[in-house]
């Protein structure tokens, strides 16, 4: 019993000593750590990598890549082609790539640039910004799960909410600012036009979605992950799912993101130009389990430059919203019973914000 005393108040400790240095895993990469610290090792179990073997490949293909003719189908056929294409992903899937998708090129690029310039900006400028108080605008910070989670994740992130109330500019870091604000944008319009698709994928009139709000919110995380010396004892992100709506990812060519459909494990292949896009648990939610928001995960990284991605939720999070949510009354009928119970997104957020990355879905909490 003493022993374990002693190592549970260790983990505290060196949680608290990694956490007070305000420069996150970039600032123990630059220290020149050889070894990854206890408090980031992963269980055997979580760091499997089950892939399938070729004859269980038969129903399973790889995640699919549509274009969206720059979000304008003059083709009537092709917009059928793209809205079937998209339910069908969505529904085995719960993951699909973009390409077209109507966001420049070159501002994809400079917000990657963004992104990496803050987290390889000097320790000094960077601990001005680091926080643990998810109630700011802008957040800088290395696992908002730290001290919930079995283990840490090496990776730093800086978060930013920008919708329905957009930051006041100079409550963003000058060197990521102007970008930040002209992407997501993009990303805004985007959105709201992937839930027009989704909504006539349901079988719905095309705003249905939209007049819902579920394109009202917008959280942003931009995440770094440094090269790793030992990429076998740790990961970039845990097994989760996503608390939106609806998810949009910008990569760079650093592969990593895994999705698990089935018990195993499929890499996200690098797809020039592309955005990922994953359904969130509240897509699955009010579609009563039609769409699906399947369990992700990012493996620690093994290149010799760091990786950053750009992850965009459609949610409001924990932000107050009366609004309540729950299966959509066109789904449901009495052989498809509602599955979940009525909550509000900040009761889903704040639900699975306690819990942190545990590798369960929070979903399970609110099925009737």
């Amino acid at each position: 019993m003493e022993t374990m005393k002693i190592a549970s108040f260790d983990r505290v400790s060196e949680l608290k000593a990694f956490d007070e240095t305000k420069t996150g895993v970039k600032g123990l990469v630059d220290a020149g750590v050889s070894e990854v610290p206890r408090i980031f090792h992963h269980s055997s179990l979580k760091l499997s990598n089950p892939k399938p073997l070729s004859s269980d490949l038969q129903h399973l293909t790889t995640i699919p890549t549509f274009d969206l003719g720059g979000r304008v189908f003059e083709d009537e056929t092709k917009r059928k082609n793209v809205v079937q294409g998209i339910k069908e992903a969505s529904e085995k899937w719960g993951f699909f790539q973009v390409i077209n998708h109507g966001v420049p090129l070159d501002l994809l690029e400079k917000m990657k640039d963004g992104v990496r310039g803050f987290h390889e900006q000097s320790p000094d400028v960077r601990k001005q910004y680091y926080v643990r108080d998810f109630s700011k605008k802008f957040m800088y910070l290395s696992n908002f799960d730290l001290f919930s989670s079995p283990a840490a994740n090496w990776r730093d992130t800086f978060s930013c909410n920008i919708a329905p109330d957009p930051p006041k500019p100079e409550d963003l870091p000058e060197i990521c600012r102007d970008v930040m604000l002209e992407y997501t944008k993009h990303v805004m319009t985007l959105g709201e036009f992937l839930f027009e698709i989704l909504s006539e994928a349901l079988g719905l009139d095309p705003n249905h979605l939209n007049e819902m709000d579920c394109s009202k919110g917008l959280l942003m995380l931009n995440h770094y992950y440094p090269p790793c010396p030992e990429p076998d004892l740790t990961l970039g992100t845990t097994q989760h799912s996503d608390t939106s709506f609806l998810t949009v990812l910008l990569p760079d060519q650093i592969e990593g993101l895994q999705v698990n459909r089935e018990g195993y494990w499929f890499d996200v292949p690098h797809v020039p130009g592309a955005l990922v896009i994953n359904i969130g648990d509240l897509l699955q939610l009010v579609t009563n389990d039609k769409f699906i928001s399947l369990e992700h995960r990012v493996l620690a990284n093994r290149a010799t430059q760091a990786r950053v991605s750009i992850a965009c939720f459609f949610t409001t999070g924990v932000r107050p919203n009366p609004r309540m949510y729950g299966p959509i009354r066109e789904l449901v009928s009495e052989e498809n019973p509602p599955r979940y119970r009525e909550t509000t997104i900040r009761d889903y957020a704040a639900y699975y914000n306690a819990k942190g990355l545990d590798g369960t879905s929070a979903l399970l909490h609110f099925k009737i």
